[in-house]
């Protein structure tokens, strides 16, 4: 979906307020076709799933999910804070702030460099790790958890480039997991809400198609979705991709 056409229907006004302020309800989930190329909204999916009990100063517009083997997990920067997360569980109905969860998290020492406008999550099977893009948005800072905060650092290596990325990327809409083989790093196209671009690990860098299809598409998204924030994890059978809704 071209963010132009939106704009020529009439709907930007609709959805450009949905993607502009700080709140949300819901999010809109969409699961990984077999083809690998494709993620469906609604496919194997609960279409849409509730947030409750969010604090009064969650900043919605810096978002996170993560599986890590037992629970689905939503994080959200506390407003106006650099080094603070709050946590939220899947209770089998609903992401609830602090179900099965540590309800408030700490970022140690990040380094200056290290963008906090937004970040990405993902347990790649023994640790929890956080991600941060770099100002020039060529490289992602990786945090691990040491028991009691998310260090810089701490069981990662600390900077990873991101190459071959194409030029119509947009690094601010970005978003992580591991599927239990690679890691992978995914950015949307520019302009546009239904195709994302996807980068793996090859060792050394996030590479642009790397062990990836290079261009994922979006199917079925729903209007009233943020197409301003993205995430994204794999819960052991099946990659899933989010939008916030109201």
């Amino acid at each position: 979906m071209d963010l132009r056409l939106l704009k020529a229907c009439g709907l930007s006004a609709a959805l450009m307020l949905v993607g502009s302020t700080s709140y949300a309800e819901s999010l809109n989930q969409a699961g990984l076709q077999a083809n690998g190329e494709t993620f469906q909204f609604g496919f194997a999916s609960i279409p849409n799933i509730q947030i409750s009990n969010a604090p009064s100063d969650t900043d919605y517009n810096r978002s996170a999910m993560l599986h890590d083997g037992s629970t689905y997990r939503l994080y959200f920067f506390k407003e106006g804070s650099e080094d603070t997360l709050y946590q939220f569980g899947f209770n089998g109905s609903s992401y609830q702030y602090g179900h099965n969860s540590i309800a408030q998290l700490r970022i140690t020492n990040k380094p200056s460099d290290a963008n906090p406008e937004d970040f990405a999550m993902l347990h790649d099977g023994s640790v929890y790790r956080l991600y941060m893009l770099s100002y020039d948005q060529t490289k992602v800072y990786q945090f691990g958890w040491n028991g009691s905060s998310y260090q810089y650092g701490h069981r990662s290596i600390p900077t990873i480039s991101i190459t071959g990325a194409p030029s119509d990327a947009d690094k601010s809409r970005w978003a992580m997991l591991h599927d239990g083989q690679n890691y992978r790093l995914y950015f949307a196209k520019q302009g546009v809400t239904d195709k994302i671009y996807g980068f793996a690990w090859n060792g050394g860098s996030y590479q642009f198609g790397f062990d990836s299809p290079g261009v994922i598409d979006l199917d079925l998204v729903p209007t009233n979705s943020n197409f301003d924030i993205m995430n994204m994890l794999h819960d052991g059978s099946r990659s899933r991709f989010y939008y916030l809704a109201p």
